[in-house]
Parts: C-alpha cells; structure tokens; sequence
C-alpha cells in the first residue's frame, strides 16, 4: 500500500475529527446538549453510527458520544522511519472519518444548512424502499458516487450516460477548487433525479456520507441485519450493494479519508489523475484504489473492478437506450410531438395470434411517420403487436402489454405514461434530430420482448397507425380485449387454482425473505401478481418465481396450508417454519423491504392502520413510515405488523381471519382515494356502505387521542368486533 494514500488519508480523518468537534461544540453552546437532532424520513437516526455501533443517536449528548468513540480510531501520520504495510491504521481513520462526517452533515440540518443548492442532501428511507424492487430484479446492477469534477463540461456528460447506459445509479457531487460536476451537469442541461439515475447529493466531500450511509441502510432495511452487527453490515454492503467511487481531478485529504472509509464497506476507488494504487485486494472484491486517465475507459474500467454483472441489451435505434432513462421527462419546450392522453386518441394492445399469421420482426408505420408530423402537434397513435409462440397464453397479452410502457421509456427521448387506450406518449426534439421515429418503437417493442419473453415470444409483430381511422377501428376490439381480461383476472380465487407461486426475487438483497403470490394476494412490491409468476416461471423455469402445491388446508380463515408452509421451510434458509396467507396476527408473511405500504396493529383501536410508503407524516401509532418498515424489514414475521402491496387491501383475503377491511380504522388520504372506488365496492360486499367515511385519516387524526373520539362518533364497526388482541 502506499505510504502516500496512508498518510492522506490519516491527515484527512483527523481534520474531520477536528471540524466536527468544532461544530457540536457550537452547537452545544447555542442549543445545549439535550437539543433535538436527525436527519429527516429516517428511521435509523445516523445511519452509520446506528449500523456499527448500535447507537440511537437523537441529541448533541449522544452525538459527543460518537465522537469521543471516533477519536479512539484515529491514528498518527506514519513517520518516515516506521511504516506497517497493511490497511488497518487507514482504515480505523476510515471509519473515523465517516462517523465524524455524519456528525457534520446532521448539525448542517440543524443549523439549516442542508440540502444544499440543486442538491438532493440526505436520501430518505421512502426513497430506498422505492427503488427496492429495481435493487434486485437486476433492473439497477450498481452504484457510483462521483466526487470532484470532470476536466470538461464534456466529458462529464460523457461519463454519466455511460453510467446510465449501463443502468448504473450515479451520486455525484463534491468540487475541485471549488467547481462541482453538478455544476457542469446543469450547465449542460442534464436531468437530474432519482428518476434518471443522476442525484447531486451535494458539492463539498463531506456531504459524500450520504449515499454511503445510503448504502449501509441496505443492510438493515433488505438483509435483516440489527443496529452494532458492525462486520454483518459492512460484510452485506461488500457483497451485496454494488458501489464504488469515482474521483474525478486532484485528490485532498478530505477525500482520501472518505475514500478509506468506503473502502471499509467493499467500495473500491478509481481515479482520472496519476496518484498512488492500492493493487493487492483484501477488504474489497478485488483492487482498492485504482487509476484509469482514459475517460473513454472509465467507467468500463470501474465496473470491472467492482465486479458488477451487466445484462445489456443491444437496441437498434439513434438514442441511448437504458433503464435509467425511464424517469426522464419531455417537457412541452423540450416536445417534438405528442400522442394520446387528453391531446388524441391513442392506444397499444397486444393480441397472441397463430404463428402463419405473423412475420418476425415486420414493423410497419401505416400512416404518417415522425417527418410527416408539425412540430409541437398532437397525433393519434395506435401500437398494436401481434406475438406468436408455441407457449404464448392468453393469460399473457396485459403482462406483455404491460411492459410497453418501460420498454418505450427506457429510450432516451421518449415519455410514456399510462397503458392501453390510456396511454400518453411525447417525442423530444433532440430525439427527432437524432434519427429517431416511430418505426422505432415497433424496433424497441420486437428486441425487447424477444429478450425478456423469449420463453413465450417466438414471433413478434408489430404495427403503428398514425390516421384517426383506423385508431377509431381498431380500438374497438382493443377494448372488448381489455374488458375480457378483466373479467378473467377478476373472476380468479384461491380456490379456483391448484398452484399459488413463490417469489425469491427480492432474496438478493433480503436473503431470508419469500412472497406467496396467490390469485387473491399480490406480491408485496406489488409489482408481481399470480399470472406475473406464472409468466415468471415460463419465461425461466429456475428462477425466483415457483410453484407452490397447496397441500393439506390447515385452517382455510387463516390461510395456512401444508404445501405453503414446506415451500416456505425451504425457501426461508429455514429461518421460517409456517406463514398465515390471510392473517396478520398468526405466522404473517414476511417483508422484504420493497412493499407499497405497511398495515399495523392499533391495539387500543381494536383494529389496524395503513399507511403507503410515500406519506412522510405522523401515524396513530406514533411512528412514521421509515420507523414502522425499520422494524419488520429483511424478512422479519412479525405479528401485527406487515408489509403489503396496496391492491391486496381490497382483495377479499385481506385479513380475514382478522375480519378484513372493517378492520382498518386510519389510512392515509392518499391511499383512501387512490382505492375509493374499490374500496366502496368492497365494503358493499361487507355490508358497510359508508366505511371509506367511516375510516379516519391525516386529516381527522394523527394520534390516537383524536382518533379514538372519532372512531365512536362515526360509530366504526372495528369498536364492536371480537378484540383483535
């Protein structure tokens, strides 16, 4: 190891020790030290702190505590005469550093000093658990944190689309001299956001705890792991969470201290400048600290050395094409034209016809193509794709049709929004002058469905209509087709199939975590319904979706099964003896840390709360979304408390053996309007015609002292039920 890197990297934590003990000595003077501190939508206090060392740091007092612990890692500078040829001291101030980083950073926050300009600042839990399902299904193979600036406003453009390309999530930030990759991302007029796989977290070193200890929540929220399990998190962080940093300019202290504290979580570092290489491997995958000056080769050359897999398909078209661009928005300045939503007519159906009816890979536009359209105008549009193979099913059509929407938005350029006669589609400007045009949507639709659905797909067709003619004619069958589906998912029970399925995908990042998809009971993610895994496991007979034999019924209230209980014993690593498919009281099923929203137990109620994954506000249980999902994350059964996917609410199997919907007496708004209309149907079924009034929300109550009164004022029939408890 360098001697150079090592004495940096000293220097740095010590400096950082030393601003973050100026800083709470300020603060503990003007605020004193029981004053309040955290960082905001989280439920893990400082995240680093509470990850190895098991403390809930909630004022200045308990910060000084960290702190007092930090020093206690420092080291010296190597002298000249003594130098031990290993990582240990370096990576002691590491950690150091890191502890002492998230000290400043809360303080900031304190003083409001955080997020800073055009930056995200701290990443919530809401937004950790929102990426979740694009985590491990593979969608999202890893993470860069770039820090400095590029040589030029071009190259780093350059260097994040590359990223994107390859579905990379990027963290960029920190400065050289003062000028900032933010900086030179705006000037170029990249989008930035969760959405495009692009999040300036902010523009010094310091603020680069945060997608670190970003990181490190992976750990407790999808691998299970508790507060202080300091080896069990930096342990998944290197084998499980697939980052690395990129240092782009000259290097400081400041960064190499940081850098040494990643390096501790198995984040290996590249460089653009000729400085020093740690080469022999040991606490990352393989190199620590290496140098690329080629910016062509970087990130090529930084994937290498993390060890990420990349899946990429090739897709014949004048944009880039990337998962990363599924996010990105096409503003009306920024619109060349637009199809459907309240502009025209627009739809896209896909129909499984026979074999000799179709011809593998024709595309063809019947009417007026991009070069035909008025800038800025509004067309009619209908995508219709004919898919042939010999185990194509029915079933199939809305899973493939589904999909439309990703595939369309994954090309840069293009904006999707909705499904079926829906559907919302604009073309930028700079797509247009890039080649782009319709033809190549049926070019998106015939590579992608190939690649994904191969299993199912052998021959795909696919034809664009542009004259509101045929849109008016062929709509009609499209619709009929839709409302066919409806009535045969809708028709689906429990009872009605042989095979309920399970779903291991989210085991990448939860290991011990297993969803039972039935017909009435959505995956969690609630991405994935019973004819998803069915498609699932005819597209890849060993993969995370199989099939489960129900078996002997166990007690058909609660939902147990012999079958199930066996497939979750194997699925489970044996962590898992039974699941309850309709109760949340005995052996619920697990959550991974990707559901939509989380039911819990409002015992003093008689009944139980819901609440979705983006309400940041307070609860009658007294604790918010990111405090609830901290505690039954990472394939945690927990009684009282389960994460779900928001369509199950209104399934006929939710809760039951609880006594289902009459049972739930706060939800937020969001939600309750989101399923108003399903929700009323459902509560007719019950009985309970005005429960949707009956059931409070943030703006009746958000403590159980107002909701109590409520309850018995609208006389909620949760009050009259057998105690849930």
């Amino acid at each position: 190891m360098s001697k150079i890197i090592a004495s940096a990297a000293i220097r740095g934590a010590n400096e950082i020790y030393k601003q973050a003990g100026g800083f709470l000595n300020k603060a503990s003077g003007e605020k004193g030290d029981s004053c309040a501190i955290g960082f905001p939508e989280t439920a893990f206090y400082l995240p680093m702190a509470y990850a190895l060392l098991g403390k809930e740091v909630r004022d200045l007092k308990g910060a000084r505590e960290i702190l007092e612990f930090a020093k206690t890692l420092l080291h010296e500078e190597p002298s000249g005469k003594i130098w031990l040829p290993y990582l240990g001291d370096t990576l002691d101030c590491g950690i150091a550093a890191l502890l002492c980083e998230e000290i400043i950073m809360v303080l900031r926050y304190l003083y409001g000093q955080e997020p800073q300009k055009d930056c995200n600042g701290f990443f919530s839990d809401t937004i950790l658990r929102t990426l979740g399902i694009q985590l491990v299904d593979g969608r999202m193979p890893g993470f860069a944190a770039i820090l400095g600036a590029a040589p030029d406003n071009k190259t780093a453009v350059h260097i994040v689309r590359e990223l994107q390309k390859r579905s990379i999530m990027t963290f960029v930030g920190s400065n050289v001299n003062g000028r900032s990759i933010i900086d030179q991302l705006i000037e170029e007029k990249v989008e930035m956001g969760w959405d495009t796989y692009i999040v300036p977290y902010g523009r010094d070193t310091l603020s680069g705890i945060y997608p670190l200890n970003w990181a490190i929540r992976g750990a407790l929220t999808f691998g299970g792991h508790k507060k202080g399990e300091a080896l069990k998190n930096l342990m998944y962080c290197k084998n499980r969470v697939f980052a690395f940093g990129m240092v782009l300019g000259e290097l400081d202290d400041i960064k190499y201290a940081t850098g040494a504290g990643a390096i501790n979580m198995g984040f290996p570092i590249i460089a653009d400048t000729k400085g020093p290489e740690i080469r022999p491997t040991g606490i990352c995958t393989y190199e620590h600290v290496i140098r690329e000056l080629d910016h062509k080769k970087i990130v090529p050359a930084a994937i290498e050395l993390r060890g990420i897999k990349l899946k990429i398909s090739e897709v014949p078209i004048p944009v880039s094409y990337s998962p990363a661009f599924e996010g990105e928005r096409v503003r009306r300045e920024q619109m060349f034209a637009q199809f459907g939503g309240k502009y025209s007519d627009a739809f896209e159906y896909v129909k499984m016809v026979d074999a000799e009816k179709v011809e593998d890979g024709k595309i063809e536009v019947v009417g007026p193509d991009i070069d035909g359209i008025k800038e800025g105008g509004a067309v009619p549009l209908g995508i219709f794709v004919e898919v042939a193979g010999r185990k194509m099913q029915k079933d199939f059509e809305p899973i493939l049709e589904r999909q439309i929407h990703s595939f369309l938005n994954e090309a840069m350029g293009i904006f999707h929004m909705g499904q079926r006669d829906m559907c919302w589609i604009r073309i930028s400007k700079d797509a247009k002058n890039k080649g782009l045009k319709l033809k190549h949507f049926g070019v998106i639709i015939h590579a992608r469905f190939h690649d994904v659905f191969s299993a199912i797909a052998d021959k795909v067709q696919v034809t664009i209509y542009t004259k509101q003619a045929d849109i008016e004619r062929l709509v009609k069958e499209a619709q009929k087709s839709y409302d066919e589906r409806d009535e045969r998912v809708a028709g689906m029970t429990d009872e009605s199939v042989d095979l309920f399925w399970t779903c291991t995908l989210c085991q990448s990042f939860a290991p011990n975590h297993v969803c039972i998809v039935k017909p009435e009971r959505i995956g969690l993610c609630g991405a994935y319904n019973w004819l998803d895994a069915k498609a699932s496991n005819e597209l890849n007979p060993a993969g995370p979706n199989q099939p489960v034999k129900k078996g002997q019924c166990l007690d058909p209230a609660k939902g147990e099964w012999t079958g199930v209980n066996e497939a979750v014993q194997q699925k489970s690593n044996r962590t898992l003896e039974r699941f309850c498919g309709y109760s949340i009281m005995d052996a619920p099923e697990t959550s991974c840390g990707c559901f939509e929203c989380i039911i819990a137990i409002l015992p003093e109620a008689n009944g139980f709360m819901l609440v979705n994954r983006e309400y940041a506000g307070a609860t009658p249980a007294g604790m918010g979304f990111s405090t609830l999902a901290g505690t039954i994350g990472g394939g945690q059964q927990t009684p009282g408390f389960m994460g779900i996917g928001r369509l199950y609410i209104v399934s006929k199997k939710f809760i039951a053996a609880e006594g289902g919907l009459k049972r739930i007496v706060w939800m937020t708004k969001e939600l309750k309007e989101a399923l108003a209309d399903k929700i009323k149907e459902r509560s007719k079924e019950l009985g309970v015609h005005d429960l949707i009034d009956k059931i409070a929300d943030e703006t009746v109550a958000t403590s159980l002292e107002e909701l109590l009164p409520y309850l018995e004022k609208v006389a909620h029939p949760a009050l009259t039920m057998e105690a849930v408890m």
